[in-house]
């Protein structure tokens, strides 16, 4: 029989070794919501933007859906169109973008196509899932390349924005194309030599000016940088392709609320530069026939498995 004594110095061991397990257990288990706890507070997330030097440009907004289900394909409230000025994005970030900024033939792109973004009107689903992975097509990538040049930002738009949208590829970069054509840009950025400083105001109103059937609240001008560089025009659309009022999202007054907007300078020296708009593809796939009706949703398709 043991002595008291050991026996007491045998509990304690026991309890010590009993509290050492559990807080092992602690550190390495599951948290709430299925990830892995970690007291590393400070870990970034990486960069979204499909390895082509966009970001997603969604800033912090979150995935604000109310009662709703969130990140179901085809269920938000409107679309918002963005406009990205590329001489801001190459100026920043295009260094090494031979496509867009550093082309051999002397071309610059003003405004070219961000995306087409399903929105709630505060907040936005991202990344929908789908029955099978968003595979975008080769003759789809093509067919944007004049107003979207960059392949891993179709890829990426597709998969961040575009199956949310309810539409496969094929449909849902002709319903981007097709807005982004009836948008007449104004004279006063289609190829400007010089830079220029002038205030969100300034820019919708050219819009407007431009494009009569816009409304005050359905642009928005996005700027940022230590310059506060010009970023984005957002217009906003309904799912039918209609313009319409814009959700809190497009918040001119935190998208950018400054009085001073730097625009680089386009200087596009290529001979096939219309003064007007780019020219579209010589041929584009007949999946993305621009003058058809706007595409419907339509979740029964293969998602380029039959392309493979």
């Amino acid at each position: 029989m043991l002595r008291p004594h050991v026996l007491l110095t045998v509990l304690v061991f026991a309890v010590i070794a009993a509290f050492a397990v559990h807080l092992a257990t602690q550190n390495g288990s599951p948290s709430r919501n299925g990830t892995i706890a970690s007291n590393d507070t400070n870990t970034k997330s990486g960069n979204s933007d499909g390895g082509n030097g966009y970001s997603s440009g969604d800033g912090d907004r979150r995935n604000y859906g109310g009662n709703r289900q969130d990140n179901t394909p085809g269920q938000f409230d409107y679309y918002a169109l963005v406009l990205s000025w590329s001489p801001t994005y190459c100026a920043e970030k295009g260094e090494d973008d031979n496509t867009q900024c550093n082309r051999r033939d002397g071309r610059r792109y003003s405004f070219v196509l961000h995306g087409l973004w399903p929105q709630y009107d505060y907040g936005y689903p991202s990344a929908c899932r789908l029955p099978r992975r968003p595979f975008v097509p080769n003759d789809v990538i093509s067919s944007m390349m004049d107003i979207m040049p960059s392949r891993g930002l179709v890829i990426h738009e597709y998969r961040t924005h575009g199956t949310c949208s309810g539409l496969d590829p094929a449909r849902y970069f002709t319903l981007a194309h097709q807005l982004f054509d009836g948008i007449v840009i104004p004279e006063q950025f289609r190829n400007p030599f010089e830079k220029q400083f002038v205030s969100p105001s300034e820019i919708r109103g050219e819009f407007l000016r431009a494009n009569p059937k816009l409304k005050p609240d359905m642009i928005a001008v996005v700027c940022g940088g230590a310059g506060k560089g010009l970023r984005e025009v957002r217009i906003c659309y309904s799912k039918d392709g209609q313009p319409r009022s814009c959700g809190r999202n497009e918040n001119q007054n935190k998208l950018c609320s400054t009085d001073r907007v730097f625009v680089p300078p386009t200087r596009s020296t290529a001979s096939q530069d219309s003064p007007s708009r780019w020219s579209p593809p010589s041929q584009a796939p007949a999946t993305t026939n621009r003058q058809a009706p706007l595409p419907g949703p339509r979740m029964d398709y293969d998602y380029g498995q039959r392309n493979r």
